[in-house]
């Protein structure tokens, strides 16, 4: 099986903008999330897989991916629901 993947260069697919307020507390890590994605390429179900430690950045992109579209994963050659594991890095230079 191969698993689904989000649509690069999308415009939808944006990362998450960098939360006002942990960019002032200067608060960075990198979040993983595990997303649900159905055989049409749409996002359900959005858990936080690895925490940055930050509740504000972790909340930014649950939000961000729940509007992105994906690749769905494959079994032979047919569209299945599958699970990806999407990471995002926040980092104050960036």
């Amino acid at each position: 099986m191969v698993p689904p993947q989000p649509i690069a260069g999308l415009a939808r697919n944006r990362p998450p903008p960098y939360p006002e307020v942990a960019r002032r507390r200067r608060q960075e890590g990198r979040v993983v999330l595990r997303v649900m994605v159905s055989d049409t390429g749409t996002p359900g179900a959005v858990a936080v897989q690895q925490s940055s430690g930050y509740p504000l950045l972790d909340h930014a992109a649950e939000e961000a991916v729940q509007n992105w579209r994906f690749a769905p994963a494959r079994r032979g050659g047919s569209a299945v629901a599958g699970i990806a594991e999407v990471p995002f890095n926040f980092r104050l230079t960036d």
